[in-house]
């Protein structure tokens, strides 16, 4: 079954331990000795830390009783003798270094935090690149962003949580209660171990309770940022179609559902943080009672009244954290779980084990007998067969559905074959590597999208360590280098999203240049020049013909009059084979090919109508 990405899914398909279980590496990683010492390092601090907060409260209750009328006998000798003034300053130095110890683990402990972030962020960026173009189709981006932003900042958060609040918060409550045990009496303990059951009961119940409403909030979030990104990328869209209230509606009302879970957050939380403190108070009272009378009974000092306190105070406070830290460790468990998800979609093209990298002599591409379908239900090739001898321009034409664009996709190997194969000078695409395989291929698309960046950083993006010599000819070969000149900022110009401030042509002449700065020897020009008006189409022609030659290429086409040139023309109908030839030869065959040719050539002599 598919996994989902949404926020919706039940915790209980994806227990916290597992979700802790794969963080664990993160912290502890094999093989990184610096790593694991700087944990244990941390974790040392930490335990001083503890200590020493637990050991503090004494000298407060030693000031207290040197400084009341009567001096305990029964207090320690070595506290006593330390004087009211000595054991403040104690206490002063004390607290310094507990908090001096704490700052001291977080300083040592955030290059791990940091480096477990960054291999967790690159991680899922590179299996994201994994992923099969059937995934990247159906996804949403905005929505993803939002899951791997979460869901990054959730490790961190868990690394310093469970190992800094939480553990930390366990091991001073032992402490503490081992003293309340030795130094009074078990009644202190008794309180004390029933107010947390109490409390950890009622917090980890109301908790789970708005785990669920912040889950609900997380999808509506997610919905809202998607339908923002979604609007906002086809802006052009959205004006051409006076849809600007139509969009500021559909966002307002993903914005409304969020904000009623929000609502319910913020209540909850109200409830939730009454109920701590209540329970809280109650514990704190209780053992403050029992310490009083004690002291108006004589078996206790007010030094031993003020350091039950100090303790209890001590205990409430980390309390009140905990049910934060709960809270949020909760939260960054559903936030990892969709993360998580996302890390284990599975690839759909994988490299075999062993696989070698391709070698391309001569550049012969082969379809034998290809069967293939995106709906397993749906075929588009049904046993395709064709070559594409080495040095050869083969087209590739045919009605819209015929598997043209399948054809590319297959080739570039987006997608495995069901059935039959695909070879390159002999070898079969399945059992060479990936990367390997698409250095040896070039391809222009029908739509050349570019980055967000420079001129001169798309055209370099055709081959890494390009230097600006290499960049600049392969613009002259793409005829774009005078108008590259002609900018203010000349190959330091932004293109803008996507390209966008670039008009078609001069995109698809950069796609171009990119492309013949890759030199590849097998050249795929998919539809790419079919988005383009005539007169910039036939100026571009005159560099596609010159990046042709010396390499085997597959021509994608649907306007016939691009493909006059090509060596053999290949026409598919309905996944096969109809006929192939030169154009010339398909033309006097008089069938598929020539009715479609006749066909374009009177749409595009058909006049303007006359009123």
């Amino acid at each position: 079954m598919t996994r989902t990405l949404s926020g919706q899914k039940d915790m209980n398909r994806r227990p916290g331990m597992r979700v802790v279980r794969k963080v664990v590496p993160y912290l502890w990683p094999p093989g990184r000795p610096g790593v694991k010492v700087r944990v244990l390092l941390a974790l040392a601090a930490l335990v001083i830390a503890r200590g020493i907060s637990v050991y503090t409260p004494l000298l407060y209750k030693g000031a207290v009783d040197a400084l009341a009328p009567v001096a305990d006998a029964a207090a320690p000798a070595l506290l006593l003798g330390m004087g009211a003034i000595g054991l403040t300053l104690a206490y002063g130095v004390l607290r310094l270094m507990s908090v001096g110890f704490n700052q001291l683990r977080d300083v040592i402990f955030a290059r791990v935090g940091q480096r477990a972030m960054r291999r967790l962020a690159l991680e899922t960026f590179r299996h994201l690149h994994a992923l099969s173009l059937r995934y990247h189709i159906s996804r949403k981006t905005g929505g993803l962003s939002r899951i791997i932003e979460r869901g990054v900042k959730g490790v961190d958060f868990l690394l310093r949580y469970l190992l800094f609040s939480i553990g930390p918060l366990i091991l001073e409550l032992v402490m503490i209660a081992a003293v309340l045990f030795f130094l009074f009496d078990w009644r202190y303990l008794a309180v004390v171990v029933v107010t947390l059951a109490l409390y950890f009961q009622f917090t980890f119940r109301v908790t789970e309770w708005r785990v669920k409403i912040r889950q609900e909030m997380n999808t509506q979030d997610t919905n809202a940022n998607q339908k923002a990104i979604d609007s906002l990328l086809n802006f052009e869209t959205v004006k051409y179609f006076g849809a600007e209230a139509r969009e500021a509606e559909r966002y307002d009302d993903s914005m409304r559902a969020y904000e009623g879970a929000a609502l319910r957050t913020s209540y909850s939380l109200a409830f939730l943080n009454f109920g701590q403190s209540f329970l809280i108070t109650g514990g704190l009272v209780a053992v403050m009672v029992i310490a009083a009378t004690g002291v108006q009974n004589g078996d206790l000092t007010v030094g031993d009244f003020v350091m039950v306190n100090a303790y209890m105070i001590q205990i409430t406070m980390p309390l009140n954290f905990l049910g934060t830290v709960y809270r949020e460790v909760r939260q960054a468990l559903v936030d990892m779980a969709d993360m998580f998800d996302l890390l284990e979609q599975p690839a759909e093209v994988v490299d075999k084990p062993g696989a070698r990298d391709i070698s391309v002599s001569g550049g012969r591409i082969e379809f034998d007998n290809v069967v293939f379908g995106y709906d397993r239900d749906r075929r588009i090739l049904h046993g395709l067969s064709l070559t594409v001898n080495p040095g050869e321009t083969v087209a590739v034409v045919g009605p819209s559905g015929s598997g043209k664009s399948t054809v590319a996709r297959l080739l570039f190997r987006f997608y495995d074959v069901e059935g039959g194969a695909i070879r390159i000078d002999g070898q079969d695409l399945r059992d060479v590597t990936q990367d390997s395989l698409h250095r040896v291929i070039g391809i222009v698309p029908q739509d050349t999208v570019l980055f967000n960046d420079t001129v001169g950083y798309n055209i370099a993006y055709g081959r890494e360590g390009a230097d600006k010599s290499e960049v600049t000819a392969a613009a002259r070969a793409a005829k774009i280098h005078d108008f590259i000149a002609s900018l203010p900022t000349a190959y330091d110009t932004t293109v803008g999203e996507r390209g966008l401030k670039l008009s078609g042509g001069e995109k698809q002449r950069v796609g171009l240049a990119r492309t013949l700065l890759k030199n590849p020897p097998i050249l795929l020009l998919d539809e790419a020049t079919s988005a383009l008006d005539t007169k910039t189409e036939r100026s571009i022609q005159d560099s596609l013909r010159d990046m042709r030659r010396g390499r085997s290429v597959i021509i994608i086409a649907h306007r016939l009059s691009t493909v006059v040139d090509a060596d053999r023309i290949i026409v598919l109908e309905n996944g096969l084979v109809a006929e192939q030839g030169s154009h010339e030869a398909l033309l006097h065959g008089n069938g598929r090919y020539a009715h479609m040719w006749h066909s374009q050539q009177a749409e595009e002599n058909e006049g303007p109508v006359q009123a």
